[in-house]
């Protein structure tokens, strides 16, 4: 048997909770497959098992368990029958109390060892039925989709995403279970109660984010450097582009930003990865995480795969479904374990630039402020240009001034040519 374990859902993390099982003893997963939904203090996230075989046991639903503990047993293929036996027993670990330190500089995605928990056979989850259309405040819109596409009425669905919103999840769980409500149908209240799934808690995430960050600050030696790029050519190829698109596929600043960093940290890997064990791990690939904040306070920062490979337009699409989904609660796992890099941007309404604090293990996060019109020397004449401010917080550890001023002169030089992105 193999043990299918609570990931670390970021370095704040100490505890998850399951809140919902989408498998039952018996059933067959795969790599990828969504198995569980646990809660953390960034909302509920949908969590992809990383097994091939069958479920033996599940942890039962509710309990606070901390980072690395046994979810799940799975038969995996070749194992015979009597790999099923029941585990040894052994009392559950306690939940990890409020002051204790965040693992910072656990692998990311890799679960610390802790004492298995007993496991007991959860039951399936019953159907999310609504209770009212005012208990109702959203839809995500990739919800609405799928829920067209099945047949199911979309607004008569009770959410689970943060203030009722209704995910994905939501529906495809109402979907597997035969909630087949046509469309303009309302429903009526459930007479059992749905299965509890707590919402967004800012005030336990703040706590959370400043546990980390006061971490990283004491652990890690920042250096910081900034420089000052000519936005002009990339607004102009970008109003260019956007000229003859209709609005939903016309691209945002920040799409550019996210490219030109991405490429970036191909030329400067020393950048792109994690300091663990005294030692400096690249990143498998290039895993953008985006800075996203949250309705109601707080922040997430989910990765965008292989973003140095995207197209511009499966970028941008990709970097405004994920900031759907963290907004109304339908994040999934391998968003949350293994960003290589962090970058914020602080959009049209921000600060003119801004200054990091770096996320372990991660080395660096980059930093954009807002674009704006300044006086430069062009051709010896005092112009007006759009320009913006580009960050750099790095680990000492890890790296020097040298190869961080070389990761903000390649993100200029992405930027100065936007048809190449």
């Amino acid at each position: 048997m193999a043990d299918f374990t609570m990931p670390a859902l970021g370095a704040d993390m100490e505890t998850g909770r399951v809140v919902q099982w989408n498998v039952k003893a018996g059933d067959r997963v795969r790599p990828g497959d969504v198995v569980a939904v646990v809660e953390t203090h960034k909302g509920a996230i949908d969590v992809e098992c990383f097994l091939d075989g069958e479920i033996g046991e599940l942890a039962p639903l509710g309990e606070d368990l901390p980072v690395g503990s046994v979810l799940a047993r799975v038969r995996t293929a070749g194992e015979g029958a009597d790999a099923v036996a029941a585990p040894a027993h052994s009392p559950a670990p306690a939940a990890a109390p409020a002051s204790a330190p965040a693992l910072a500089h656990a692998p990311a995605g890799a679960p610390a060892h802790a004492p298995e928990p007993t496991l007991a056979a959860a039951p399936a989850p019953e159907a999310a039925l609504p209770e009212e259309a005012a208990a109702r405040a959203r839809v995500t819109p990739v919800a609405r989709r799928r829920a067209g596409e099945l047949g199911l009425d979309a607004d008569a669905l009770a959410g689970t995403g943060p203030d009722g919103a209704v995910t994905l999840a939501d529906v495809e769980r109402a979907a597997a279970l035969g909630v087949k409500r046509p469309v303009g149908e309302r429903a009526e209240a459930a007479a059992s109660p749905r299965a509890a799934r707590g919402g967004f808690d800012p005030a336990q995430m703040r706590q959370a984010i400043a546990a980390a960050m006061g971490r990283s600050k004491r652990e890690i030696p920042h250096y910081y450097l900034s420089t000052t790029v000519d936005f002009e050519r990339a607004q102009a190829w970008l109003d260019a582009y956007n000229a003859e698109r209709d609005p939903v596929d016309r691209l945002l600043p920040a799409a550019l930003l996210l490219k030109a960093s991405a490429l970036a940290l191909v030329q400067v890997p020393q950048l792109n990865g994690f300091h663990e064990n005294g030692v400096f791990r690249a990143g498998a690939g290039v895993h953008v995480g985006w800075a996203i904040a949250l309705r109601g306070g707080g922040l997430v920062a989910p990765a965008v795969h292989d973003a140095d490979r995207l197209p511009m337009p499966a970028l941008m699409a990709a970097l405004r479904d994920l900031v759907q989904r963290a907004r109304a609660g339908g994040l999934r796992s391998s968003e949350l374990t293994d960003p290589t890099v962090t970058v914020t941007s602080l959009g049209e309404r921000g600060a003119e630039s801004v200054y990091g604090v770096i996320y372990p293990p991660q080395v660096a996060i980059v930093g954009f402020g807002r674009v704006v019109e300044r006086p430069a020397v062009v051709d010896g004449q005092v112009v007006a240009r759009p320009q913006v401010t580009v960050t750099l917080a790095a680990d000492h550890r890890a790296s020097d001034g040298h190869l961080g001023g070389q990761l903000l002169a390649a993100i200029d030089r992405a930027l100065q040519s936007p048809a190449t992105l």
